[in-house]
């Protein structure tokens, strides 16, 4: 969202554009909610198993359904392309910054990304075959559910924070040229009253989920 937002035209609102991503962000997580979670009663498998769980619960569903081995292929493979347009998503992000930041061109600035991701990517793959030993919380676990853990727990709640701050507060953009970027263009207009409950209810939101996320995770 932060690199596309950047190109969108200024013809169309952030607020409008923002919202059409959220719904349907949250629409597609809810129905991958009700496939995922009732499988995994039904194989008892647990729920809490992490990122993994795709890999783990939809192969038995596939092999309990007619022509299972088809549907299973053409999952996965939906699945490759859906994560190659989110890598390609978060390299522009990256490559975008090494542009701006360094002056570089858009070849060298993809040969170094992609020369980072897959040097900084083989702790991830290790962790299924040899590294499978490295449990970092318990059994079961492994090198994909510590860096979960230190994205989801950690750098998004975080981010997040500093993030609403940089654009409410006097300290980074403010509260006008936040309001005057996202109103910019046709579309629906962001709802200014909304000032103080981003001010000072949203970051304590916040700390309660990155609390409990850590509380859940150890104890």
């Amino acid at each position: 969202m932060a690199i596309f937002g950047s190109y969108i035209s200024k013809e169309k609102s952030l607020m409008g554009e923002s919202l059409i991503v959220t719904v349907l962000d949250t629409f597609v997580a809810l129905t991958a909610g009700l496939i995922i979670f009732p499988a995994c009663f039904a194989y008892g498998i647990n729920p809490g198993a992490g990122p993994g769980l795709i890999f783990v619960t939809l192969p038995n569903m596939f092999n309990s359904m007619p022509n299972g081995r088809i549907w299973s292929t053409l999952f996965f493979l939906f699945m490759s392309f859906a994560a190659l347009s989110t890598v390609i998503a978060v390299f522009e992000n990256i490559i975008a910054c090494f542009m701006d930041r360094f002056g570089w061109g858009r070849v060298r600035a993809s040969i170094v990304t992609c020369v980072g991701i897959f040097i900084l990517s083989l702790p991830c793959a290790f962790g299924f075959n040899i590294w499978s030993s490295f449990q970092p919380f318990g059994e079961g676990s492994n090198v994909l559910d510590l860096e979960d853990f230190i994205l989801s727990n950690n750098i998004l709640p975080i981010g997040t924070t500093i993030y609403l701050l940089f654009c409410v507060t006097r300290y980074g953009w403010g509260w006008d040229n936040f309001i005057k970027e996202v109103d910019t263009g046709t579309g629906l207009k962001f709802p200014k009253f909304l000032r103080g409950y981003l001010t000072y209810v949203v970051p304590v939101i916040i700390l309660i989920i990155f609390v409990v996320g850590y509380w859940e995770k150890f104890f």
